[in-house]
């Protein structure tokens, strides 16, 4: 058996036949783990109707099979193929048989959906891809435990961390050329192939068997991803599959927009819009009847057919913000009207609030045209792309942002009345008198709310009774959940993350043939460790979401920059001598309380490149400290596999606690990092020497 020369004793994985060196063999096995996690979150969301509003536990569930594969890969005889074979079940069995998620009779959370919805409940069907997720994540991931147990600990993680990077930058940038998923069945499958075919073997016959455990199911899966990639309806954004269909009513083309299987949008002309829907044209008319606005923002502009109303109806200048390039691309292309054609209009693809942000103009009106996003942003719970356009402190901004004169509107199909109160509330809190609230009688219960900079701004049609007893409180950029009803944890989400945690013991139990427990045992506080870290990136994603937009691009920088301060550390550890772990503590708690002491509020005041500053200081302190406690950590350990694997289990163990900003919101998570990051300093081994050196 092979011995890591770095740690006397450690025992090597079973040799592996690859082309490729151990380093190389390293990076690419990460890149392929980083690629395919976040492909598969991206897949599943946009075939699998609702699982877009719950692709944080495809994420717990790769997080739980790339510790399990860390674990296995000491052990394994034989390369994972049963990794490849479970991702190409997967995509066949979600395209054979479509899964449309029903999401049953409860309001307690909102879901913007098809009416039609059937299938099995969200508790049945997410734990389902959270298993298939961890098994197709746990093959990369024992590829990657292999290269760990040949090389030193943290050479080993290094390169981890580059091939985490080069994937994380290769699906972007497939992201930024509207790649169709095509592209990333081929990438993975051509990863499979180099990493787990050898290049030569003592008989043929075992060559060819790999080969084709290997290419037979991932050529399920590209048959399956071309059939889809090249239906001429279908494209792709970087938050949907978006599928189009024309049609005529009365004589009127319509363009109907679909966005990972749920009815979108539709492109219409203008004036047949107001003819069917009086209630578009109603904003202009409760800001003053008969006063035409100047400068108009439309937030939610969509395909255009809100701007051409902008437009038929006297504005002198559009701004028209919409954050998915796709959409605005369709409508610029096929909208009747040819609305962002107009030399009056001015495209911008942004985030709405963090549009706001950075501009000084004034507007006679700021209108919220539908922007009912059907994701979340990728890494946050809970966190969807609209959530920060509908706190109190967004409809504050939108005040600052008003002309004399102006008005704040929004309008969509709010499905349940304490919602519209709750905006309506919240434009009271912001504005300080009451708003107009228009409602039209069907079950959708659709509702324009319009309010203006002054009571004497607006002209209501009647005067909205004020908010109910049950009416929830204004939500807030610490706690943005516009579509939670209850102040608690909806029994959805605690019943899946119960199983996903039973799911993960009884993983975790089996992948380690029952000694998986007895080796993670020393290291307890490196499970804590990668709980608390999961807690800061997430923290730093909706900070950074707040701050800059909830964009994709904002996004995949915010991740990249993780990574970046993950990597700094761990190069600092290896060429610096570095101060004792209870130093490093000390700063960790130090840039916890710099965060905590330095709300949002403050840094959204700032000049962008300041905020940019300031805030990549705030975010990324403690990130690197915690991560230079955890590289030195890490050099000790007399087991490699197992310590990393505690750590990434600990990580899905802080995407499970991730759901208590639902109650205490994201602050407050700085808080639970604090208690898992002081419990990891108080379980670490002290008679080694860790806390000394």
């Amino acid at each position: 058996m092979a011995v890591d020369s770095s740690t006397p004793g450690q025992v090597s994985a079973p040799r592996w036949h690859s082309p490729l060196g151990v380093r190389p063999r390293l990076v690419a096995s990460s890149a392929l783990m980083l690629f395919l996690e976040l492909a598969l979150i991206r897949w599943t969301g946009s075939n699998v109707v609702h699982l877009s509003y719950f692709s944080n536990f495809v994420l717990l569930g790769s997080f739980l099979g790339i510790g399990i594969g860390i674990l296995r890969s000491g052990r394994a005889k034989r390369l994972p193929y049963y990794s490849p074979v479970m991702l190409g079940l997967l995509v066949a069995v979600i395209a054979w048989k479509p899964v449309t998620v029903d999401r049953g009779s409860s309001s307690s959370v909102i879901y913007f959906t098809s009416l039609n919805t059937t299938g099995p409940p969200v508790w049945v069907i997410l734990p389902i891809v959270f298993v298939a997720a961890a098994v197709v994540l746990a093959g990369p991931a024992e590829l990657v435990g292999r290269c760990f147990a040949e090389l030193p600990r943290l050479t080993a993680y290094r390169y981890d961390l580059i091939g985490s990077l080069l994937g994380i930058a290769a699906f972007t940038g497939l992201s930024f050329l509207g790649a169709p998923p095509i592209w990333w069945g081929v990438i993975v499958t051509l990863s499979f192939l180099v990493l787990m075919v050898p290049r030569q073997q003592r008989k043929a016959t075992a060559t060819a068997l790999s080969a084709a455990l290997v290419l037979t199911p991932l050529l399920v899966m590209v048959g399956v991803l071309f059939h889809e990639s090249t239906r001429p309806e279908n494209s792709w954004s970087p938050y949907y599959k978006v599928q189009t269909a024309d049609s005529e009513f009365q004589g009127v083309p319509l363009l109907t927009i679909t966005v990972n299987g749920v009815p979108h949008q539709q492109a219409i002309p203008a004036a047949s819009r107001l003819q069917w829907e009086p209630q578009y044209g109603m904003p202009y008319e409760r800001a003053v009847a008969g006063k035409q606005p100047g400068n108009v923002l439309i937030i939610g502009a969509g395909s255009g057919t809100d701007v051409a109303i902008a437009l038929s109806k006297g504005a002198k200048h559009v701004d028209a913000v919409e954050i998915d390039p796709r959409i605005r691309d369709i409508g610029r292309e096929r909208n009747p009207d040819k609305s962002y054609s107009d030399p009056r209009v001015t495209s911008h693809i942004d985030d709405g609030r963090a549009f706001l942000s950075r501009t000084d103009k004034k507007y006679d009106l700021i209108l919220l045209a539908l922007p009912d996003s059907l994701t979340l942003v990728n890494g946050a719970s809970s966190l969807r792309l609209e959530s920060y356009l509908f706190t109190q402190q967004a409809f504050e901004s939108a005040r600052d942002h008003l002309a004399p004169g102006g008005a704040f509107a929004m309008y969509n199909y709010y499905r349940e009345t304490w919602l519209i109160d709750r905006l309506a509330s919240t434009a009271q809190a912001a504005f300080g008198h009451k708003p107009c609230v228009d409602k039209v009688g069907d079950e959708l219960q659709q509702a324009v709310v319009t309010v203006g900079l002054t009571e004497a701004d607006q002209s209501c049609g009647s005067t909205w009774a004020g908010a109910t007893a049950i009416t929830p409180p204004p939500a807030t950029d610490n706690r943005p959940f516009l579509y939670l009803f209850t102040d608690r944890i909806p029994s959805l989400y605690l019943i899946t993350l119960g199983l996903i945690l039973v799911a993960g013991i009884i993983g975790v139990g089996i992948a380690g043939g029952g000694s998986s427990y007895r080796r993670m045992r020393p290291y307890a506080d490196l499970f804590l460790l990668g709980a608390g870290f999961m807690l800061l990136e997430t923290k730093s994603i909706t900070g950074f979401a707040l701050l800059f937009g909830t964009t994709w691009v904002v996004n995949a920088i915010v991740f990249a920059g993780v990574l970046l301060a993950v990597l700094a550390a761990v190069e600092v550890t290896r060429r610096f001598k570095t101060p004792p772990l209870k130093v490093m503590y000390v700063v960790l708690f130090g840039g916890l309380l710099l965060s905590w002491v330095f709300p949002d509020s403050w840094l959204l005041s700032m000049p962008v490149g300041l905020r940019a500053l300031v805030a990549v200081l705030i975010a990324f302190l403690p990130i690197f400290a915690a991560n230079v406690i955890f590289a030195k950590r890490f050099t000790d350990t007399a087991d490699a596999t197992a310590s990393f694997g505690a750590n990434l289990l600990g990580a899905m163990l802080g995407g499970c606690l991730e759901y208590a900003a639902l109650i205490i919101g994201f602050d407050g998570l700085l808080i639970v990092a604090a208690l898992l990051y002081a419990g990891a300093f108080l379980l670490s081994p002290k008679s080694s020497g860790v806390l000394r050196t």
